[in-house]
């Protein structure tokens, strides 16, 4: 439940203005001609200045640049300009991809991946019934090419459009493993990409576990399922694992932190002109059970309104070490051509006011991961050990003594 004040629409008139005007001058031999309407922040020489720069690209670099990457570049320098790594153009193909990664559902191998410190793309969740599944691909595992495309060339979104493509199209993938190379033929085909994963742990006392990847647009109808089912099951006091989520949707937190917490305001933001965006808990739904949330240096965004509001209500206790520190709001904006603008529009606050942007929450309990179980058995999280898993441990042990207390 929100209380949300009206959106200024002015306040990106310059930035938007500015994009139309590029996209209607008229394109020629070189690059534009200065038939302008409205030039906004650009003055007359700044367009001549661009058109000047095109021609040098046309006449000197050593690869031909089309009119439409020129384009697309001066519309994400505009965004770079900001030093906002959040902030961005997308063109309209980015975009679909964009809502389809927000969807939970894609056209793929099978897998969730991420860039680690090294620049490698890493494995990080591998989909049952998917073909990298069936052809051995295990979490951990690092993509080294796709279809000949370098991973450490490209950036993330870059690199996994390689991956995606038409379902029934193949794709050839070089991985890794254990040091060993190997090269397959993975067929593209829609994949389901749930969000929540749960079982109960510790059935004799009743102990549950939910581990929520991120938040999606269909997040929170599995996370009633999952939390339903276990309740079912006896499920007294539940571990929710947030270890690895780095966000998404806040209506998909606040609707879930809704369905736990009692009444009161579970999130707010603050945009530049003081305007004010709550979001709030009523007392229609209440879990009133001993929680456990554990959180790491990757449970950002999305994941720490969650644990900030756990934390602030005195709900349950954080376990592990402190969280990334991403306290600000994005906002798509999508254009007349099918393109789109993400935008830092908004700083947000805990329930008890305070920003955790680069500082992140620390936890009740501080705990660095330990898995003593061998890592090369894990190929998915129902082949996870968790009895070697010491933060799970420690949990459990937490919440055993809430249970007879």
């Amino acid at each position: 439940m929100k209380n949300k004040s009206s959106f200024k629409k002015g306040v990106f008139a310059g930035v938007i203005g500015c994009l139309v005007v590029i996209a209607v001058v008229i394109l020629t031999g070189g690059f534009v001609v200065s038939r302008l309407y409205d030039v906004g922040f650009m003055g007359i020489g700044d367009v001549a200045k661009a058109s000047s720069i095109s021609k040098f690209i046309d006449k000197y670099y050593y690869k031909d640049v089309s009119d439409t990457k020129k384009k697309d570049g001066i519309y994400k320098g505009l965004m770079n300009s900001m030093d906002d790594p959040y902030s961005k153009y997308m063109t309209a193909s980015e975009y679909k991809d964009e809502l389809e990664d927000n969807s939970g559902q894609y056209v793929g191998i099978g897998v969730s991946v991420s860039k680690d410190n090294k620049n490698r793309v890493v494995v990080q969740q591998v989909f049952g019934g998917s073909s990298a599944a069936k052809a051995g691909i295990v979490k951990g595992d690092v993509i080294v090419s796709a279809d000949g495309a370098f991973a450490s060339n490209l950036s993330l979104t870059q690199f996994t459009k390689k991956i995606r493509g038409r379902s029934g199209t193949d794709v050839t993938i070089v991985y890794t493993h254990d040091g060993a190379t190997h090269t397959v033929k993975l067929r593209r085909a829609a994949v389901e990409s749930p969000s929540v994963y749960g079982k109960m742990l510790d059935e004799t006392s009743g102990i549950g576990y939910i581990e929520i990847t991120e938040f999606n647009s269909k997040t929170q109808k599995e996370f009633e399922k999952k939390l339903s089912e276990l309740k079912n099951q006896g499920m007294k006091a539940v571990i929710y694992d947030l270890r690895t989520n780095p966000g998404g949707l806040v209506d998909s937190v606040t609707k879930i932190l809704d369905d736990l917490l009692p009444k009161g305001t579970t999130v707010y933001m603050m945009d530049k002109y003081g305007h004010k965006t709550t979001y709030s808990s009523d007392d229609k739904k209440q879990e009133k059970i001993p929680t456990v949330v554990l959180i790491s240096g990757e449970t950002a965004s999305a994941a720490e309104i969650f644990s900030g509001a756990v934390r602030d209500f005195k709900y349950g206790t954080l376990i592990g070490t402190k969280t990334f520190g991403k306290g600000i709001v994005q906002q798509e904006f999508e254009l007349n051509d099918g393109s789109a603008l993400k935008m830092t529009v908004e700083t947000y606050y805990t329930p008890s006011g305070e920003c955790i942007h680069k500082k992140g929450i620390k936890p009740d309990i501080e705990l660095k991961y330990k898995y003593s179980g061998d890592p090369a058995k894990v190929t998915s999280m129902d082949t996870y050990d968790f009895s070697q898993d010491n933060q799970v441990q420690k949990g459990i042990s937490v919440l055993k003594g809430k249970l007879e207390n």
